[in-house]
C-alpha cells in the first residue's frame, strides 16, 4: 500500500499531545472501503493465521479491547491499518517503504511457497509459510502492550521469529513517547524515537537518517534495534559511512537511509516530493523555492525529522494529509505553473485514499478518554477528520457497518460520492467543502470539550474505583455510567452530525455538478 506518515512530538503539538497520523491508500486501481471497529478480548483469536502468508501464530491468552480503522473485505486479511487500545497505545501499521538490492539479498524476505504437489505423491512439497505483514501487525502487538516500548520489542521479536515478507514502518504511540520502527531485510529491525520538539516526515520511503548504534546496544534512550544488527552491516558491507574506517566496520553513528534504503528516479516522482512539501508547510520560512534552496522536492537528503516553526495542531496534520501541493506550480487543482508540471509529481491526498486517522494522546484528559481518533474516509481534498473516542465498547454504524457495495447509508460511499462528483468541478463545488470541514471542526472540538467537562465532574464510572463520584447535576438518571458509555454516545453525536451534513454536501455537490453537465442546455422544455 501506498501511504503518507507524519508524526508530532508531545513538545511540538499545541496541547501537549503525541499525535500519528497517516493516510492508507490502495495500490492503483482499487479502493479499499473502511469501518471503524471495537475488538473486545473474546473476539480476539488465541490462535492466528495469516491470510495472505499462511503463518500460524499462538497468541497470548490475556488480550485488551483495541479499536481500529481495518479493511471492509477480508480478502487480504484483517488489515487493521490505525488503532488504540484500552491502555492508551496506539499503533498505525504501515508505511510501505523500500529496502534496496544489497539488503534484501542478505536477509531475504520471508514469503510464502506454496505447496508442490500432493500429499503422498513422489516429489511432494510441503507449503512453507510467509512471514508477517501489513496484514498482521496491529493484531499481533497492539492488545498486549502498555506502553510504545512494549510494542516495539513485540514486534521485533515477531519479525525476528517469524520474519517478514515486506518491508514496512511502523508508528507506535503512548502519551510520552512516539517510536518509528522500519523493517531491514525479512528479520532486523531499526527503531527510533520522535524527539519531543519534532515533527516526522515519511513519504514511502526508508526514511530514518541518523542512527546511534551506542544508543541502541546502551541506555535505549532514544534508538532500538535487532540484536544483531551490527555483525549483520559489518559482514554484509552495509555502512556506507565516508570516516575513514575498514569497509567491514561499522560506526556508533550512521544514517540508515543510505545504508539501506533507495534512492531512485521514482522516488523522485512519488515519495520526496511529499516530504518537501509537509516541511515547507511546517518551517516555511526556509527557502523551499529558489534556485539555491537547500532542498527541493527531489531532495534525497530531506530530514527525518525537524523542529516546526510554530506548534502544530489536529488542522495542521488533516490539511497536510489531504493536500496537493497547493500554493505551488505542482496543484493539479491550480492555476499556476503548467499542465506538465501541475501532474509531475504525486499529491498526497490522492483518489484512492482509503481513510486518513490520526490518533491523539491527550495527557491532560483521565486515562478513560485520553485517546482520540481523528478519522476521514476517501479522498482528503474532499472531506475533513472528525473525532472519535478510541476506548468504546462499540462503535457508530454510520463508520462501522460500511457495505462492500455503494450506499449512502456509510460515510465511507457518501464521502467518495462527494469526491468523485466534485474533481471535475474543482472551483465550483470548493466553497461548499471548505463550508462542511470547516463546521465538522468546530463541532468535534465543541463535542470533545463538552464530553470532557463531563467526564471531569466525576459522575461517571472509570472502571477504576467501580463507581462514578461527584454530585450529580440535572436529574442524575446518567450518574454511575461507564465512561466508555459516556465516549459511545459522544461518538454516536458526532456520527449523527456527519451523517446529516455529509448529506447535505452530497446534495450540493450533486445539483452543481448537474447543472455543470456538457449535455445541459437552458431552454426548458416547456418553453418549446
Amino acid at each position: 500500500m501506498s501511504c503518507t506518515t507524519i508524526l508530532i512530538g508531545k513538545s511540538a503539538s499545541t496541547d501537549g499531545s503525541t499525535i500519528i497520523a497517516r493516510d492508507d491508500d490502495s495500490g492503483s486501481g482499487r479502493y479499499d472501503p473502511k469501518r471503524f471497529v471495537a475488538v473486545h478480548p473474546e473476539d480476539q483469536p488465541r490462535h492466528y493465521r495469516s491470510v495472505l502468508s499462511h503463518v500460524e501464530i499462538n497468541l497470548p491468552d490475556d488480550p485488551c479491547r483495541y479499536t481500529i480503522v481495518p479493511n471492509v473485505l477480508n480478502n487480504r486479511g484483517v488489515l487493521a491499518e490505525a488503532g488504540a487500545n484500552e491502555r492508551n497505545v496506539a499503533m498505525s501499521a504501515t508505511e510501505t517503504i523500500a529496502v534496496n538490492e544489497r539488503v534484501a539479498a542478505a536477509d531475504p524476505f520471508v514469503e510464502l511457497v506454496p505447496a508442490v504437489g500432493e500429499p503422498g505423491e513422489p516429489g511432494y512439497q510441503p507449503e512453507q509459510p510467509g512471514g508477517i505483514g501489513e496484514e498482521d501487525i496491529i493484531t499481533l502487538v497492539l492488545p498486549y502492550v502498555a506502553t510504545a516500548r512494549e510494542g516495539v520489542l513485540r514486534l521485533g521479536d515477531l519479525l525476528q521469529t517469524y520474519g517478514t515478507y515486506e518491508s514496512n514502518g511502523v508508528i507506535i504511540s503512548d502519551v510520552d513517547e512516539i517510536w518509528y520502527v522500519e523493517t531491514i531485510g525479512g528479520h532486523h529491525w531499526i527503531a527510533r524515537r520522535v524527539p519531543d520538539d519534532c515533527y516526522a516526515t515519511i513519504p514511502n520511503q526508508l526514511g530514518i537518517d541518523r542512527f546511534d548504534l551506542a544508543d541502541a546496544f546502551g541506555e535505549q534512550r532514544e534508538y532500538l534495534c535487532s540484536a544483531d544488527l551490527r555483525e549483520f552491516m559489518a559482514q554484509h558491507r552495509l555502512d556506507r559511512t565516508m570516516d575513514g574506517t575498514a569497509n567491514d566496520a561499522v560506526p556508533d553513528v550512521f544514517n540508515p537511509r543510505l545504508a539501506f534504503g533507495t534512492s531512485t528516479p521514482k522516488d523522485h516522482i512519488y515519495n520526496t516530493p511529499r516530504a518537501w512539501y509537509m516541511q515547507r508547510r511546517l518551517n516555511p520560512g526556509d527557502d523551499w523555492d529558489s534556485p539555491v534552496a537547500r532542498y527541493t522536492p527531489e531532495s534525497d537528503d530531506i530530514p527525518w525529522c525537524r523542529v516546526p516553526e510554530a506548534k502544530v495542531t489536529v488542522e495542521d496534520v488533516d490539511f497536510l494529509l489531504s493536500s496537493h501541493f497547493e500554493g505551488t506550480p505542482y496543484d493539479p487543482y491550480g492555476t499556476t505553473g503548467t499542465a506538465e508540471s501541475r501532474h509531475r509529481y504525486r499529491p498526497i491526498g490522492v483518489n484512492r485514499t482509503g481513510h486518513m486517522v490520526a490518533i491523539q494522546l491527550r495527557p491532560y484528559a483521565p486515562a478513560a478518554s485520553r485517546a482520540v481518533m481523528w478519522i476521514s474516509y476517501g479522498s482528503g481534498p474532499f472531506t475533513t477528520a472528525a473525532p472519535f473516542y478510541a476506548n468504546v465498547d462499540d462503535t457508530p454504524a454510520y463508520l462501522r457497518d460500511t457495505t462492500p457495495e455503494v450506499s449512502t447509508d456509510s460515510l465511507y460511499w457518501t464521502n467518495r460520492l462527494i469526491a468523485a462528483l466534485a474533481d471535475a468541478h474543482w472551483f465550483d463545488t470548493r466553497n461548499a467543502i471548505e463550508r462542511y470541514a470547516e463546521n465538522v471542526r468546530i463541532f468535534g472540538h465543541r463535542l470533545l470539550g463538552e464530553t470532557d467537562a463531563a467526564i471531569a465532574s466525576g459522575r461517571f464510572d472509570d472502571g477504576i474505583d467501580g463507581n462514578g463520584d461527584g454530585l450529580a447535576d440535572g436529574d442524575g438518571s446518567r450518574d454511575g455510567m461507564p465512561v466508555t458509555g459516556v465516549l459511545a454516545e459522544a461518538n454516536d453525536r458526532m456520527a449523527d452530525y456527519l451523517r446529516v451534513h455529509t448529506t447535505t454536501l452530497l446534495n450540493d455537490v450533486l445539483y452543481t455538478s448537474s447543472n455543470l453537465m456538457h449535455n445541459g442546455f437552458a431552454m426548458s422544455d416547456r418553453w418549446v
